[in-house]
């Protein structure tokens, strides 16, 4: 699985914007916006899982894309993750990401228990 970073400040776990690059540093899905955001919600998923939470803890996800004309896409592949915990999410257009052929770039927010 690729890399994301959490960092965990008492009950709260924020995951840098992640993109969909693998463990080799191969970009999962170009072209595909979809399977970008799939590939990155299980990233974080993974450094969320590290961290002592898990996907049910999110409470805030920013989506940060380059086109947003695939916005349903990418929202679909957010949603079969999110479709019961529903997290405030936001999603907005840029101009480019660090890599031209990265669609998708998303960071997490997650409150957990205090005791986990």
């Amino acid at each position: 699985m690729g890399y994301s970073r959490a960092v965990r400040v008492g009950n709260e776990i924020h995951v840098s914007g992640t993109t969909s690059l693998d463990e080799n540093g191969i970009l999962v899905g170009p072209g595909n916006a979809g399977a970008q955001t799939r590939q990155i919600l299980n990233i974080i998923r993974q450094a969320l899982e590290e961290a002592g939470a898990s996907m049910s803890d999110v409470v805030r996800t920013r989506i940060y894309v380059t086109d947003i004309s695939q916005w349903e896409d990418i929202g679909r592949a957010h949603g079969s993750f999110f479709g019961d915990i529903r997290p405030a999410a936001t999603m907005v257009e840029v101009s480019r990401l660090i890599d031209p052929d990265m669609l998708v770039e998303i960071e997490a927010t997650a409150i957990v228990d205090e005791q986990r």
